[in-house]
């Protein structure tokens, strides 16, 4: 048995290196995907004539987390193109570029919302790095450091709560609720972009801020304060509601709940927005990273069918608990680097049943986890959240240099996530806040 289903695993780490030489991510796993299915069928599991179904059904796993991230990134593109962004970070500027501090926390929070609301720290690069990177650079913080800065708040907002796609794809996969990661993913998270904000961008000399104004983009004209907040005080409201009264309020959904909030953005922009081209431009750019989601499902199915999975489980149980602790800073962000969001139904699953069944508690460990993943987006082949900073900050340097200039923020990451798995029953309370 362990010689057929090591096998069917070499298969497909054979048909993921041999795509990846030539091919992107997304066709590597497609290729690892199948070239599973097809060895496990010279075995019969499953048997050819199911490799199909099997193909189908994983695509469709994670189609709620695909409704979430395209809904969210259209909501956060209507905000984008209304003129939000541009006058949340000209005022900004205007009030606190001689309150420096103050200055690198709200640029902080600014990059951490469209991450958090949408699970991607690409899309918070997309929709705010550019302007973010502009306004580091008038702080007078070099482009490297601003680059390191931007990749370490990108990562950090994509496992920022509501919408954390690596909790979201180990739960389905482990049967545990998505509910109780508020507090144990935005304390840690808020700490730590505060410490990267300050050991990045203590020192620097800023520009003169009628400087600064008359550089930074303009604002729409209308665009006043309340229309870029109204938006989002829709969206905590209906997420707020169906908890405050939940037998007189339907649970709407995130999907719907962003689909509200993304009309009301619409309906208050201070200029003409066409809502149609707009969404259609926003899901083609998302084409790469929804593929990869609904890839991830194929996959999963793919090992549960052949026995992959619960060979990786085995694995997993039998490694002991101190040296797994000690693995995690590398094994996690590696497989981020492989298979991005894939990571999460390879190991993050296993991960789960062995730590829960050890006694942990699922839901801080798993935040723990969380924490761990975004570092490997600055690691190849995938490097997508890196490659991303090192554009939208303009840096032309060495990207191994950028990436160095993280180490003490990757650091305080690193050990922050493997401590809150270690004494996740130490820290259940905040789950019990957040319900």
């Amino acid at each position: 048995m362990y010689i057929q289903i090591g096998l069917i695993t070499a298969a497909m780490v054979l048909g993921y290196g041999l795509a990846q030489w030539k091919l992107s991510v997304q066709a590597s796993m497609l290729a690892a995907t199948v070239a599973g299915g097809l060895a496990g069928a010279i075995v019969n599991t499953p048997p050819i004539t199911q490799l199909a179904r099997h193909l189908v059904e994983g695509s469709f796993t994670y189609l709620d987390v695909v409704l979430i991230f395209t809904t969210a990134t259209i909501f956060m593109d209507i905000v984008a193109e209304s003129g939000g962004v541009d006058y949340i970070v000209r005022a900004t500027m205007k009030h606190f570029s001689e309150r420096r501090i103050l200055a690198l926390l709200v640029l902080m929070l600014i990059v951490f919302v469209p991450g958090a609301l949408t699970g991607a720290g690409s899309v918070s690069l997309l929709v705010v790095g550019a302007p973010v990177a502009l306004a580091l650079d008038y702080l007078g913080i070099s482009k490297v450091k601003a680059t390191a800065m931007l990749f370490i708040l990108a990562g950090l907002s994509a496992a920022a709560p509501p919408v954390n796609i690596w909790a979201m794809i180990t739960c389905a996969g482990t049967a545990i609720p998505y509910v109780g990661f508020e507090l144990p993913l935005a304390i840690p998270i808020l700490a730590l972009g505060t410490f990267t904000v300050l050991v990045l961008g203590w020192k620097g000399e800023p520009m003169d801020k009628d400087e600064i104004l008359d550089e930074l983009s303009e604002v729409p004209e209308g665009m006043v304060l309340w229309k870029v907040i109204t938006p989002f005080l829709v969206f905590l409201g209906l997420v707020l509601a169906y908890r405050l009264w939940p037998f007189q309020i339907p649970i709407l959904g995130l999907p719907l709940n962003f689909v509200i909030a993304a009309l009301t953005a619409w309906a208050v922009s201070p200029k003409s927005i066409n809502i149609i081209e707009l969404s259609r431009n926003t899901v083609e750019r998302l084409l790469p990273l929804i593929s990869i989601v609904i890839l991830v499902g194929m996959l999963q199915q793919i090992m549960t069918a052949t026995g992959v999975r619960g060979l990786l489980a085995f694995a997993v149980t039998s490694t002991p608990l101190i040296v797994l602790y000690v693995l995690l800073a590398a094994v996690i962000p590696a497989s981020e680097g492989i298979l991005t969001y894939g990571g999460a139904a390879v190991l993050g699953i296993p991960l789960i049943w062995f730590f829960n069944s050890v006694g942990l508690h699922a839901t801080v460990a798993l935040a723990g986890l969380t924490l761990l993943w975004p570092l490997g987006d600055a690691l190849p082949p995938t490097a997508l959240i890196g490659r991303l900073s090192v554009m939208v900050s303009d840096y032309e340097g060495s990207y191994w240099r950028f990436v160095r200039e993280t180490w003490l923020p990757w650091l305080a990451i690193t050990a922050t996530g493997i401590l809150m798995v270690v004494y996740s029953n130490q820290l259940s309370f905040l789950v019990e806040w957040s319900t």
